[in-house]
């Protein structure tokens, strides 16, 4: 059964850091694409990072990129999103997913569509 758990979300003031976790079961990280996504009030769900199950290198949405990085570790099946330099317009619930099949690749920023499993998501509050 597939479950992923994030934690690490709270309140920060803008410039600020966090760093969320997902442990992930149920399906293995050297194989299945996992990623970010967030989900602000009002808004749909945007695509954050992404990295492909054969690959270390991450994707990044253009409104991320140079603040947020996303890592792996396949040893602890836990996924990470680095979060610096935090903005207001960041504050969202944040989701981690993964595809139904393995072998999905990660060429820009995560499309909703490719993926079917999600966590329950945490949420990030950035004040100003």
């Amino acid at each position: 059964q597939v479950q992923l758990v994030e934690s690490g979300g709270g309140l920060v003031q803008s410039g600020g850091s966090l760093r969320l976790s997902c442990v992930v079961s149920g399906f293995t990280l050297t194989s299945y694409a996992v990623a970010w996504f967030r989900q602000a009030p009002g808004k749909g769900r945007e695509g954050v990072s992404c990295i492909a199950g054969g690959d270390d290198t991450p994707e990044y949405a253009t409104s991320v990129k140079g603040r947020f990085t996303m890592s792996r570790d396949n040893g602890k099946n836990t996924i990470y999103l680095q979060m610096n330099n935090l903005r207001p317009e960041d504050t969202a619930v944040y989701y981690c997913a993964t595809p139904r099949a393995p072998g999905y690749g990660c060429y820009g920023p995560p499309r909703l569509t490719t993926y079917d499993f999600w966590g329950q998501g945490t949420q990030v509050t950035v004040s100003s």
